[in-house]
């Protein structure tokens, strides 16, 4: 898998949800941190930033998808960010894709899709700092 394939199967692990870019970031680290092998990964290269692990590569892909009419970007009014689902065609790629791997790797970007849709934004980042301390470094967060 590439960076684009992971992010399809793992968003695809969960049928027509938004995302926000938190739940995007960290859903991405928790793979290429817990299971990287079972991914052909680690694919990103996340440092700590204001809120943890991050990659601006990670958008750059969110928009070469969106140019292949494989994710929509959704922008609501009075957001400063922007929010990302797969369309019909994406999440039929990424059922394919996320279906060509292991069973351990495919439960596990189900458990952690669901893991970080359940948390507030709050808890996500809370989790995340918890059990990687080193992405805390530059963090403006203070919840």
């Amino acid at each position: 898998m590439d960076k684009k394939t992971i992010i399809l199967a793992a968003l695809a692990s969960a049928d027509g949800v938004t995302y926000t870019p938190v739940q995007i970031q960290k859903m991405l680290f928790l793979i290429d941190k817990q299971i990287p092998t079972f991914v052909g990964g680690p694919h990103f290269h996340f440092e700590p930033y204001d809120y943890g692990p991050f990659d601006a590569e990670i958008y750059v892909c969110l928009e070469q998808l969106s140019q292949e009419k494989l994710i929509e970007i959704v922008r609501e009014e009075g957001l400063r960010w922007n929010k990302y689902r797969l369309t019909p065609e994406g999440y039929q790629k990424g059922i394919v894709l996320l279906g060509e791997l292991m069973d351990e790797a495919k439960k596990y970007i189900q458990d952690v899709n669901a893991f970080v849709r359940k948390l507030s934004f709050a808890e996500l980042v809370a989790s995340i700092y918890k059990a990687f301390p080193e992405m805390k470094v530059n963090s403006v967060f203070r919840g």
